[in-house]
């Protein structure tokens, strides 16, 4: 009986050494795990903040090389700037001095004239007094008193150039039209300096609206600044949140002569998680720098349609179904109607045998059928949040169109968890909504597009 309790009491002490065993190893186990889990939120974030740094070695190389092309370019705008002010220093200078030349030349030359007739004046007025006095001297020794005909030399004398003569310079040797004074010029030459900058302007992210695949962008300037002419913004797509890249798949997108502190970008197609956007302001002269980067998340999903799953004849190309009548059997079928082989009605041979419709039978020599093609939602993996989704179509060439929403073929809407919206003008124009295996004819206008919208956080599902 001794033995018996000490072969239990054995026996119980190994089976709590080994729970104490296993639960050590469980423990062990546990905080393995744990450690594994910290080990790579460290590498996850060590191997992002390495691809940061990287991005950021390549901007400050960029900048470099951007910094030495930069200066090389304003350099050389400062010397032909300056040069330009010289040619047309040179210049105003030859006219004037040009003006100065033809002046003087205009001066000289009246001048010159005046003294040339002065001078021919004078010798004529003396040769006139000489022959004068010789006249009263001869006069006087016969009787000139007496004589009562006047000689001809008297008459040259009354008619000589000096009484005819004017003895007013007919210019003047002042000069002061002609001087200069540049002190004001000096002084604004003495103002020179660089163009004023715009400064960069700040995205308002509270104010700007991502919304029915558009999205309103707002910004504001630091100071007031009147001088400012219009804004140039750009803006790209992008996988990744956060501040933008600078080796990016998608190039930046340009919009310029915007006058208002607000834009509104529409008609986008949401086929990314983010867009980026920079603005920079500019006046009549030079363009200021760029406002920082802001990343706006697009809140949509895009599905692609499901071509393996449309009729033969539909051109379908991810976002878009077109009719194209010669690409599927149809026209085949034809010809082999002409020639008498017929067809069997086995639905291996149909041409809509991918469809849940079935083909109508022909009427006056024309086909007409149900084509239809499917994009199944829940089958993709998507982030939670917020998302829509949205279906354009349009109706062309007399064809008819039907839209689903929300399921997989021939089930929509037979399911306690299945939807399914159906716009049907084939015939006569119908709406329904199926659910549950009901279906309630919508008393609304056929609208032009259909959307979908989840909110997981808020249960929502419209």
């Amino acid at each position: 009986m001794a033995y018996l309790n000490c072969s239990v009491l054995l026996a119980v002490v190994r089976v709590k050494v080994k729970l104490n065993l296993l639960s050590s190893a469980c423990v062990l186990h546990l905080e393995e795990i744990s450690f594994q889990d910290d080990l790579r939120k460290i590498v996850t974030t060590l191997a992002v903040k390495n691809e940061e740094i990287q991005n950021f070695i390549y901007l400050l190389k960029q900048m470099l090389q951007n910094v030495e092309s930069n200066s090389n370019r304003v350099q050389e705008d400062l010397e032909a700037e300056f040069q330009s002010l010289y040619l047309l220093l040179h210049e105003l200078k030859e006219g004037m001095l040009m003006k100065i030349k033809q002046d003087r030349a205009s001066r000289t030359y009246e001048l010159q004239n005046q003294l040339a007739a002065c001078t021919k004046a004078l010798e004529s007025s003396e040769e006139l007094l000489e022959t004068a006095n010789q006249t009263l001297q001869g006069a006087e020794n016969h009787g000139f008193y007496q004589v009562k005909i006047i000689p001809s030399s008297v008459c040259l004398v009354t008619m000589a150039p000096a009484f005819r003569l004017s003895l007013k310079a007919k210019v003047t040797d002042n000069m002061s039209h002609l001087m200069v004074d540049f002190a004001q010029e000096r002084q604004m030459l003495q103002t020179l300096k660089f163009l004023p900058v715009p400064s960069a302007p700040e995205i308002d992210v509270a104010e700007s609206l991502v919304a029915d695949n558009c999205v309103t962008l707002v910004w504001k300037m630091p100071e007031e600044d009147s001088k400012i002419d219009h804004y140039v913004m750009e803006y790209r797509k992008t996988n990744f949140e956060g501040p933008p890249r600078v080796k990016e798949d998608h190039p930046w997108m340009v919009i310029e002569g915007i006058k208002q502190t607000e834009y509104t970008l529409s008609g986008l197609k949401f086929d990314m998680k983010y867009m980026n956007f920079r603005v920079k302001a500019c006046n009549k002269a030079v363009a200021g720098e760029f406002s920082e980067p802001v990343t706006l998340e697009t809140r949509a999903f895009m599905y692609r349609l499901d071509g393996s799953t449309s009729h033969l004849n539909l051109k379908v190309e991810d976002l878009s179904v077109e009719w194209d009548a010669m690409g599927g059997k149809v026209q085949d079928m034809k010809a082999r109607e002409k020639d008498g082989k017929g067809r069997t009605a086995s639905p291996v041979n149909s041409p809509a045998r991918s469809s849940p419709k079935r083909m109508p039978t022909g009427r006056g020599g024309r086909d007409r059928f149900t084509a239809e093609s499917y994009g199944d939602v829940r089958r993709k993996k998507y982030d939670p949040g917020r998302k829509t989704w949205e279906i354009k179509w349009r109706q062309a060439a007399g064809k008819d169109a039907s839209v689903y929403l929300e399921g997989t073929f021939d089930q929509l809407g037979k399911t306690s968890s299945s939807w399914c919206l159906h716009l049907n003008n084939w015939l006569q124009v119908s709406f329904t909504a199926k659910h549950n295996n009901k279906a309630k004819i919508l008393d609304i206008p056929v609208p032009d597009i259909l959307g979908v919208y989840c909110n997981f956080h808020e249960g929502n599902f419209l």
